[in-house]
């Protein structure tokens, strides 16, 4: 379906690539994709352009996992983009960087930056702003901007979060851009993360549908995928 993920562990990953570019103020846009944003890549082309631009496509779902070793080019780990922020956050907090926090309600959005604050204390907190608002809206863009962020935490759901991001990633001279989906919501405590025994066993999909029944119509995009992967249909 054209869209190219990294195959690295996490550790690789972050060790290689993500922290040479923090430390040298290299730009960075990572997009954490599970199969329902592979799908979505098919119904829109803008939205495959936006994804396409991305320096790094993450494995966050095991769906793309096992579509990889179906076609016999197995990707080494599947990458989550919770977890993926978690250690980002670690080393924002050892390197004192500091950080954007844009999207979700409002007392979501201010309940992770109280988080923040108490779990990573030398985190520089550049700004935060909720998620209600018009991806053209040029104040918000540039309030970050003057900002000076090292890094910029995106919770807009997608399309959006990739939306902002590519319209924007120009104005900023540094930065590492990543969108995190319902990330804040976990962290502030709003909704529970399935626990570690469902996620070792790759289940973690099917914790979030028990929890929230109104999610089965994404499990049919992850249906759909593993169909197309399997009958090769393009």
């Amino acid at each position: 379906m054209d869209i190219e993920f990294i195959n690295e562990t996490k550790v690789d990953f972050l060790t290689e690539h993500v922290y040479p570019r923090l430390a040298n103020n290299e730009k960075c846009f990572i997009v954490t994709a599970n199969p329902e944003i592979v799908m979505k890549t098919r119904e829109s082309k803008a939205y495959k352009n936006m994804v396409k631009q991305a320096d790094y496509v993450v494995p966050d779902g095991v769906g793309i996992v096992m579509a990889s070793k179906f076609q016999k080019q197995p990707i080494k780990e599947r990458i989550p983009g919770y977890d993926l922020m978690l250690d980002l956050l670690a080393t924002a907090d050892k390197k004192s960087y500091s950080c954007y926090f844009l999207g979700a309600k409002e007392h979501v959005n201010k309940k992770v930056v109280e988080q923040i604050k108490q779990q990573y204390p030398n985190i520089i907190i550049a700004g935060y702003h909720h998620g209600y608002i018009s991806t053209d809206d040029k104040s918000i863009v540039e309030r970050i901007v003057s900002s000076n962020p090292d890094l910029i935490f995106v919770a807009l759901g997608s399309p959006s979060q990739e939306e902002w991001i590519t319209k924007h990633i120009n104005n900023f001279t540094k930065g590492l851009f990543m969108g995190v989906g319902g990330s804040f919501d976990v962290i502030a405590g709003e909704v529970k993360r399935a626990p570690d025994a469902w996620i070792n066993l790759n289940l973690e999909w099917l914790y979030r549908l028990l929890r929230q029944p109104f999610r089965w119509k994404r499990i049919l995009k992850v249906i759909e995928f593993m169909a197309r992967v399997y009958f090769k249909k393009e």
